[in-house]
């Protein structure tokens, strides 16, 4: 691999990254989903394909559904689990982040790789992939949970179970129709999300004894972000993907335009910018100031953002252009892109109150990875290869991840005593 690739790589794992920590100001299904999409459109604008850019939209949107949908899993407990001082614990913990960020990766990189791979005499069936997924869902939940009692974080909720059917019908569906690209970046998309979450939490324990004022909870989002990203970008530049349309019909932006730049930003909003919150963290870090105002202020602001930020893509994707089909050049996606993760991380830095107080370092080194995106992500390009799946040389691979994840297990918790919010899964 030379160094263009390698960088082409880390830009597009740097994206998902930091809009995966900034989504940690948000959490659940939206902020993931918006996180999702970004990390799509990096991938697009270093492959430098016009075909992709035609159907870039679509693919952001793939990519968010998919990231998104893991969303519902809970994950607190297992991260508490992490922090214990029994080995069998902290590993069970690091394990189990493991199957939450590959379910993560799995379901976001196989929708994305879906639509890479429809063309005309392949269609995919989207409302079939859609019932199977969600027919796998509902049965792999009650066979898992209300059957056969398999719990990995009680009491809270165990839709990880879900989840994991729906992945299950994901897969059936690609191995039926023969969708071997979707599958591979599903797979590396999935074991670098895996690794990210579990390698995070382990920096998160052996950081709590270090005595650095920093948000290392943030640490470990940023590593689900950056490995599933990674995984995502290598599974898709080493993949022979089918030609298509250079150009793309305008009806088929609209809809894809509508819930990437206003359904889920007006979700994040409508969900983190309530009054008792925004009240909250202005009282903390304002006290002296009219609260009442400044907080309606911050609320109304991230309101108009998004829906100034809405109406701009709309007029510059949809309104603006006449013509019935169109063309998308390198340069929209990449202020499309900008645009949209600068905004995220906007709407954080107005959320967390660092336009208030220097606290949050984390926040301003999100500007930071967007300038660097900026500046370098139009300067580098990939060259695709082509490979195939490789069962064996994948299920060594895990093996291999799982000793490293034993390994950061030992480590951890020799480098602590008893941690506030550790937990046991088992006594």
């Amino acid at each position: 691999m030379n160094r263009q690739q390698l960088v082409a790589l880390v830009l597009a794992s740097m994206c998902l990254a930091t809009a995966w920590a900034i989504r940690g100001q948000f959490g659940h299904e939206q902020g993931a989903a918006w996180a999702g999409g970004i990390g799509a459109l990096a991938i697009v604008l270093l492959a430098r394909r016009a075909d992709w850019y035609a159907k870039a939209l679509q693919l952001s949107l793939a990519s968010a559904v998919g990231w998104g949908v893991g969303g519902i899993i809970s994950y607190g407990m297992v991260v508490g689990y992490g922090h214990s001082s029994s080995f069998v614990n902290a590993y069970y913990g690091l394990g189990m982040l493991f199957v939450i960020g590959g379910l993560f990766g799995l379901l976001g990189g196989g929708m994305f790789g879906l639509v890479l791979s429809d063309r005309a005499d392949k269609r995919v069936d989207w409302p079939q992939v859609i019932v199977e997924m969600t027919v796998g869902a509902v049965i792999f939940y009650y066979f898992i949970v209300e059957q056969m009692g398999w719990k990995m974080t009680p009491p809270r909720s165990e839709a990880w179970a879900a989840c994991f059917g729906m992945t299950v019908a994901l897969f059936w569906y690609m191995f039926r129709h023969g969708h071997t690209g979707a599958i591979r970046v599903a797979i590396f998309s999935g074991l670098g999300a895996g690794f990210g979450f579990a390698f995070g939490n382990f920096i998160q324990v052996i950081s709590r004894e270090s005595g650095i004022p920093f948000n290392f909870w943030n640490v470990m989002e940023y590593a689900i972000g950056f490995f599933g990203g990674l995984g995502m970008a290598y599974g898709t530049f080493t993949t022979d993907w089918p030609q298509s349309d250079a150009v793309v019909s305008k009806k088929k932006l609209l809809t894809p335009l509508v819930l990437l730049t206003l359904a889920i930003p007006f979700i994040v909003w409508e969900q983190s910018f309530g009054s008792e919150r925004v009240t909250k963290m202005v009282t903390e870090l304002a006290p002296s100031s009219n609260i009442e105002a400044l907080a309606g202020n911050v609320q109304m602001g991230a309101l108009l953002l998004v829906l100034l930020s809405s109406g701009f893509w709309l007029y510059y994707f949809y309104i603006r252009n006449k013509a019935l089909v169109i063309s998308v050049e390198l340069q929209d996606i990449k202020r499309f892109l900008l645009g949209q993760l600068g905004l995220y991380a906007v709407l954080s830095l107005l959320i967390t109150g660092a336009f208030l107080s220097t606290d949050r370092i984390e926040q301003y080194l999100y500007f930071l990875n967007l300038i660097v995106i900026g500046l370098w992500i139009d300067k580098y390009s990939v060259t695709f290869s082509s490979r195939r799946l490789n069962w064996s040389r994948w299920g060594i691979n895990l093996v291999f991840v799982l000793a490293v994840i034993a390994l950061f297990a030992a480590v951890a918790i020799s480098s602590h005593g008893v941690l506030h919010h550790a937990q046991n899964r088992f006594e």
